[in-house]
């Protein structure tokens, strides 16, 4: 079994505590992602695991076994790390095999061993090369490779595509997630990218401040975020959040912000309680002559080819709606957008807690 527990781990340093009892439980074969801000500790909770950081309370388990005191060799784990860390003077192939060299096999094990996991992430082509001879994408394959050919109870990877180019992060995306389906391996994947995190995770761990905020399955942090900050980070575009007092004077209740009103649902927030409102970008529809709920006036807008992104001001704050490409649209100009009453999501306006919709 390769399943990973942490039981209230700390981390200080010094006087400064870094990580602050976390606790989690991650399955045999099971492909979970952390991500936040920068600061928020996530590598250092994967250092912590990998043995490259000293744990200074709790209890850190692989499989059945206690490693607070195993050195990193002896863990039965491989790390990728975002600078590739290969030798340059050695070929592709001696990069791949050199753990294995290092643990003592001769070279007519090691072999076989190199071009499987070559076969793996397709550079066999490379083996006779060297790292300065390859692509960003193609360094990565090898350190991959480098990771795999041990066959390791655990994947831990610290930002592995930060150093790639848009084009090359989607295509290692791809590599990664199906090396993960073949080699079904436990795998801890540091990011700061949450796009990364969504696509390739079967559960996604948010962290702030050392701790964790909320962990889950990428669509439930998507669809039913617990505060504030996970709504505003998970999610591209940005999930739109307006401040504003509760009005419950009319028929249904609305969110005053500024000069302008938002149509909410049945909240469990009294007349005049300071809220915080999200609707996604991709839940504003432009409702064109028909009358919508909202009408912001467009700063700017981004045709994407795929979609429209309107960048607009409403009572003061900004506002991103994802349009369809077909909508036509003009700098200054008033347009009319539509929600679901069901889209919203509530937060409280001073902690930023989830407030349930009744």
């Amino acid at each position: 079994m390769a399943d990973i527990r942490l039981e209230g781990i700390v981390k200080d340093y010094g006087s400064v505590r870094a990580i602050h009892g976390v606790s989690l439980n991650i399955q045999d074969g099971e492909f979970v992602a952390f991500v936040g801000p920068s600061g928020c500790g996530k590598s250092t909770m994967l250092r912590m695991i990998a043995g490259l950081e000293e744990i200074s309370g709790g209890v850190l388990k692989i499989g059945e076994r206690v490693v607070n005191d195993v050195e990193p060799r002896d863990r039965d784990v491989a790390m990728v790390f975002q600078d590739y860390a290969l030798y340059p003077h050695m070929s592709v192939a001696e990069n791949i095999g050199f753990g294995l060299k290092m643990r003592g096999l001769k070279a007519s094990e090691i072999e076989p061993k190199v071009r499987e996991a070559a076969r793996i992430l397709q550079i066999e082509a490379y083996l006779d090369r060297k790292p300065g001879q390859l692509s960003g994408g193609q360094r990565q394959r090898v350190a991959m490779g480098r990771a795999i050919v041990r066959k390791p109870a655990v994947f831990l990877f610290d930002e592995p595509l930060s150093n790639l180019d848009a084009k090359l992060r989607v295509e290692m995306r791809t590599q990664i997630k199906r090396l993960h389906a073949m080699l079904k391996t436990t795998t801890v994947y540091v990011t700061h990218d949450q796009t990364e995190a969504m696509t390739l995770a079967d559960r996604v761990v948010v962290l702030r401040g050392g701790k964790i905020v909320q962990q889950g399955h990428p669509i439930e942090l998507y669809s039913r975020p617990n505060c504030r900050f996970v709504g505003e980070f998970i999610g591209s575009p940005q999930m739109n959040v307006f401040s504003g007092n509760v009005d419950r004077s009319g028929t249904s209740p609305v969110l005053r912000v500024g000069d302008a009103a938002l149509r909410l649902g049945e909240v469990a927030a009294a007349d005049g309680a300071r809220i915080d409102v999200g609707i996604r970008p991709e839940h504003l529809a432009f409702a064109g002559d028909k009358g919508g709920a909202i009408a912001p006036v467009v700063e700017v807008f981004e045709p994407l080819g795929s979609d429209t992104m309107a960048i607009c001001r409403l009572g003061g704050q900004e506002l991103t709606a994802r349009l369809a490409p077909t909508v036509a649209l003009r700098p200054n100009e008033r347009i009319s957008l539509d929600y679901e009453l069901a889209d919203l999501h509530y937060f409280d306006g001073e902690n930023g807690a989830r407030i349930e919709a009744l």
